[in-house]
């Protein structure tokens, strides 16, 4: 075991030493990508001792719509996905900053096939802040995204991700940190796993939930956030291909990412190149929201201690 890791780990319905958390070689969820998941973020308060789950409730809600779209045999109550979440993260008495995954797999214990009982595992992860200050090099991928009719892009099926995988490889052979992919009509999508917006004359754009994009809830807190503590009405829009290179601003965001800005796209510079003066303040904005900072949204952060 690292220090990035865990001691304990929820695998369905125990808590075990991090190396016992293992599944056998020939489940679905190995042989077909038959899992879904969430990337759950919590983050530590000195100040106030506490560390506080961000939109908990709202991760397993869409976990359990995954489950729903992949025709899961078990449903998972709302209340059962949140306490094995918490139950994990006071045996663990983390006092740091965390990423949590939380996989519901087809675990092989049925008749063979893609179908079956399902089992869950909670893992906690200590995670600092996404290291993106400078500003990240995206390009713009030739792979396609996945659409609506053949994978179902805004759920967090684990078998979604092979087509950012091989968008991100192809990125960083060719010198990039971050891919963005086109759906299949040369639209802009997201990123492999973060939610693209740009700026265009002061105001945020992002494109809409049916561009083959998840249903993101960093997205969706950013453009609340916009709203009610900046005052500036995100653009929700396809967005063109070349309007990437006439943008004032971009960032990326998710769970993983936060808020990270962009620096060029295709080697075209963003703006001047540095963090603008949009995405420097809703990625401040973010930051104290989801450590209590900010003491608005209090349903947003769900207290461990």
């Amino acid at each position: 075991m690292t220090d990035s890791q865990s001691a304990l780990v929820y695998l369905n319905g125990e808590l075990v030493p991090y190396e016992r958390a293992t599944v056998h070689v020939m489940t679905p969820a190995m042989k077909y990508g038959a899992a879904v998941y969430e990337g759950i973020r919590a983050y530590w308060n000195a100040e106030q001792e506490q560390l506080y789950v961000f939109r908990l409730e709202e991760h397993e809600r869409r976990l359990q719509n995954s489950m729903k779209a992949m025709r899961m045999d078990r449903e998972y109550a709302l209340e059962e996905l949140c306490a094995a979440v918490l139950e994990t993260l006071r045996a663990n008495d983390f006092r740091q900053d965390l990423h949590i995954r939380q996989s519901v797999f087809v675990d092989g214990s049925g008749p063979i096939g893609a179908r079956g009982p399902v089992a869950m595992v909670v893992v906690p992860v200590r995670k600092g802040r996404f290291n993106a200050l400078e500003g990240l090099k995206l390009c713009v991928s030739s792979w396609t995204r996945i659409s609506d009719r053949s994978m179902p892009p805004r759920i967090k099926c684990i078998a979604n991700y092979h087509n950012g995988r091989l968008a991100q490889l192809q990125a960083e052979a060719d010198g990039y940190d971050v891919p963005l992919l086109l759906d299949e009509k040369g639209k802009v999508t997201e990123a492999p796993t973060a939610t693209f917006f740009l700026v265009r004359n002061g105001v945020p754009v992002t494109c809409p939930l049916t561009s083959s994009v998840l249903e993101s809830i960093t997205r969706d807190t950013l453009i609340q956030l916009f709203r009610e503590e900046h005052n500036v009405e995100v653009e929700v829009r396809e967005i063109d291909r070349t309007e990437l290179y006439l943008a004032d601003e971009a960032f990326i965001c998710g769970s993983g990412a936060e808020v990270a800005a962009v620096a060029s796209i295709d080697r075209h510079p963003i703006g001047d190149g540095s963090i603008g003066p949009l995405t420097k303040a809703i990625q401040e904005t973010y930051l104290n929201v989801v450590r209590g900072t900010n003491p608005a949204y209090p349903e947003w952060r769900t207290p461990i201690y």
